[in-house]
Protein backbone atom coordinates (compact mmCIF):
# COMPACT_ATOMS: atom_id res chain seq x y z
CA UNK A 1 0.00 0.00 0.00
CA UNK A 2 1.46 3.22 -1.09
CA UNK A 3 -0.79 6.15 -0.35
CA UNK A 4 -3.26 7.48 2.14
CA UNK A 5 -6.14 6.62 -0.18
CA UNK A 6 -5.04 2.98 -0.20
CA UNK A 7 -5.09 2.86 3.59
CA UNK A 8 -8.47 4.56 3.77
CA UNK A 9 -10.14 2.22 1.29
CA UNK A 10 -8.85 -0.81 3.18
CA UNK A 11 -9.98 0.68 6.50
CA UNK A 12 -13.47 1.32 5.12
CA UNK A 13 -13.55 -2.23 3.78
CA UNK A 14 -12.66 -3.58 7.23
CA UNK A 15 -15.19 -1.35 9.00
CA UNK A 16 -17.98 -2.34 6.62
CA UNK A 17 -16.98 -6.00 6.99
CA UNK A 18 -17.19 -5.69 10.80
CA UNK A 19 -20.59 -4.02 10.48
CA UNK A 20 -21.83 -6.88 8.31
CA UNK A 21 -20.55 -9.38 10.90
CA UNK A 22 -22.63 -7.61 13.55
CA UNK A 23 -25.66 -7.70 11.24
CA UNK A 24 -25.21 -11.42 10.58
CA UNK A 25 -24.71 -12.26 14.28
CA UNK A 26 -27.76 -10.25 15.31
CA UNK A 27 -29.87 -11.95 12.65
CA UNK A 28 -28.53 -15.35 13.72
CA UNK A 29 -29.58 -14.71 17.33
CA UNK A 30 -33.02 -13.48 16.15
CA UNK A 31 -32.46 -10.03 17.67
CA UNK A 32 -33.70 -6.93 15.94
CA UNK A 33 -31.12 -4.59 14.50
CA UNK A 34 -31.35 -1.51 12.31
CA UNK A 35 -30.51 -3.56 9.20
CA UNK A 36 -31.26 -7.17 8.44
CA UNK A 37 -29.36 -9.35 5.96
CA UNK A 38 -30.99 -10.28 2.70
CA UNK A 39 -30.10 -13.96 3.08
CA UNK A 40 -28.17 -15.33 6.07
CA UNK A 41 -26.39 -18.07 4.13
CA UNK A 42 -25.24 -15.80 1.34
CA UNK A 43 -24.30 -13.14 3.89
CA UNK A 44 -21.90 -15.53 5.65
CA UNK A 45 -20.41 -16.68 2.35
CA UNK A 46 -19.97 -13.03 1.38
CA UNK A 47 -18.21 -12.33 4.67
CA UNK A 48 -15.61 -14.99 3.91
CA UNK A 49 -15.21 -13.79 0.32
CA UNK A 50 -14.74 -10.26 1.65
CA UNK A 51 -12.04 -11.44 4.06
CA UNK A 52 -10.09 -12.95 1.15
CA UNK A 53 -10.66 -9.80 -0.92
CA UNK A 54 -9.34 -7.58 1.88
CA UNK A 55 -6.11 -9.60 1.97
CA UNK A 56 -5.77 -9.37 -1.82
CA UNK A 57 -6.46 -5.63 -1.85
CA UNK A 58 -3.83 -5.11 0.84
CA UNK A 59 -1.38 -6.90 -1.46
CA UNK A 60 -2.62 -4.61 -4.29
CA UNK A 61 -3.86 -7.49 -6.46
CA UNK A 62 -6.39 -6.47 -9.07
CA UNK A 63 -8.20 -9.82 -8.82
CA UNK A 64 -9.18 -9.01 -5.21
CA UNK A 65 -10.72 -5.71 -6.26
CA UNK A 66 -12.61 -7.25 -9.16
CA UNK A 67 -13.90 -10.10 -6.95
CA UNK A 68 -14.94 -7.61 -4.27
CA UNK A 69 -16.69 -5.44 -6.86
CA UNK A 70 -18.50 -8.34 -8.49
CA UNK A 71 -19.66 -9.91 -5.23
CA UNK A 72 -20.87 -6.64 -3.73
CA UNK A 73 -22.62 -5.52 -6.91
CA UNK A 74 -24.21 -8.94 -7.18
CA UNK A 75 -25.44 -8.95 -3.59
CA UNK A 76 -26.07 -5.33 -2.65
CA UNK A 77 -26.76 -4.02 -6.14
CA UNK A 78 -29.78 -6.29 -6.53
CA UNK A 79 -31.08 -5.14 -3.14
CA UNK A 80 -30.52 -1.52 -4.12
CA UNK A 81 -32.45 -2.04 -7.34
CA UNK A 82 -35.33 -3.90 -5.64
CA UNK A 83 -35.71 -1.50 -2.70
CA UNK A 84 -34.85 1.86 -4.23
CA UNK A 85 -35.08 2.02 -7.99
CA UNK A 86 -38.07 -0.27 -8.57
CA UNK A 87 -40.33 1.46 -5.97
CA UNK A 88 -39.41 4.86 -7.39
CA UNK A 89 -40.39 3.72 -10.86
CA UNK A 90 -43.66 2.24 -9.59
CA UNK A 91 -44.48 5.25 -7.42
CA UNK A 92 -44.46 3.28 -4.14
CA UNK A 93 -43.45 4.86 -0.86
CA UNK A 94 -40.35 3.88 1.03
CA UNK A 95 -40.45 2.91 4.71
CA UNK A 96 -37.75 3.75 7.24
CA UNK A 97 -36.55 0.14 7.44
CA UNK A 98 -36.24 -0.19 3.69
CA UNK A 99 -34.63 3.25 3.58
CA UNK A 100 -31.88 2.18 5.99
CA UNK A 101 -31.36 -1.04 4.08
CA UNK A 102 -31.17 0.93 0.86
CA UNK A 103 -28.65 3.33 2.40
CA UNK A 104 -26.42 0.46 3.53
CA UNK A 105 -26.68 -1.16 0.10
CA UNK A 106 -25.79 2.16 -1.53
CA UNK A 107 -22.73 2.49 0.73
CA UNK A 108 -21.66 -1.05 -0.17
CA UNK A 109 -21.97 -0.38 -3.90
CA UNK A 110 -20.07 2.91 -3.60
CA UNK A 111 -17.35 1.21 -1.53
CA UNK A 112 -16.95 -1.54 -4.13
CA UNK A 113 -16.62 1.04 -6.91
CA UNK A 114 -14.09 3.07 -4.90
CA UNK A 115 -11.97 0.00 -4.15
CA UNK A 116 -11.86 -1.00 -7.81
CA UNK A 117 -11.07 2.56 -8.91
CA UNK A 118 -8.31 2.81 -6.28
CA UNK A 119 -6.67 -0.37 -7.53
CA UNK A 120 -6.93 0.73 -11.15
CA UNK A 121 -5.55 4.18 -10.33
CA UNK A 122 -2.69 2.58 -8.44
CA UNK A 123 -1.83 0.53 -11.51
CA UNK A 124 -1.63 3.59 -13.73
CA UNK A 125 0.46 5.76 -11.39
CA UNK A 126 2.89 3.09 -10.22
CA UNK A 127 6.34 4.71 -10.17
CA UNK A 128 9.25 3.17 -11.98
CA UNK A 129 11.63 1.10 -9.95
CA UNK A 130 14.82 3.14 -9.49
CA UNK A 131 16.98 0.04 -9.11
CA UNK A 132 16.23 -1.25 -12.61
CA UNK A 133 15.41 1.99 -14.40
CA UNK A 134 18.93 2.27 -15.83
CA UNK A 135 18.55 -1.12 -17.50
CA UNK A 136 15.09 -0.71 -19.00
CA UNK A 137 15.01 3.05 -19.55
CA UNK A 138 15.93 3.42 -23.22
CA UNK A 139 18.39 2.50 -25.96
CA UNK A 140 20.33 5.69 -25.32
CA UNK A 141 21.02 4.57 -21.76
CA UNK A 142 22.21 1.22 -23.11
CA UNK A 143 24.57 2.98 -25.56
CA UNK A 144 26.00 5.24 -22.85
CA UNK A 145 26.73 2.27 -20.62
CA UNK A 146 28.25 0.33 -23.53
CA UNK A 147 30.59 3.21 -24.46
CA UNK A 148 31.72 3.54 -20.86
CA UNK A 149 32.26 -0.19 -20.55
CA UNK A 150 34.35 -0.29 -23.75
CA UNK A 151 36.93 2.12 -22.28
CA UNK A 152 37.72 -0.26 -19.44
CA UNK A 153 40.14 -2.62 -21.15
CA UNK A 154 41.57 -4.76 -18.43
CA UNK A 155 43.87 -7.63 -19.12
CA UNK A 156 42.71 -10.96 -17.84
CA UNK A 157 45.99 -12.78 -18.41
Amino acid sequence: MRSFANYMTVMFMIMFWAFRIVVAVMAGMNNSFIVSPLDNTIEIILLFITLVCIALVIKRKLFGGVLYFASYIGYFGVDLYNKAIKPLLNGDEMTIASGLSTFVSLLAVILAIVVLMDLLADRTKRPADKKTEWFYASKETDRQLDERADKNNYRTL
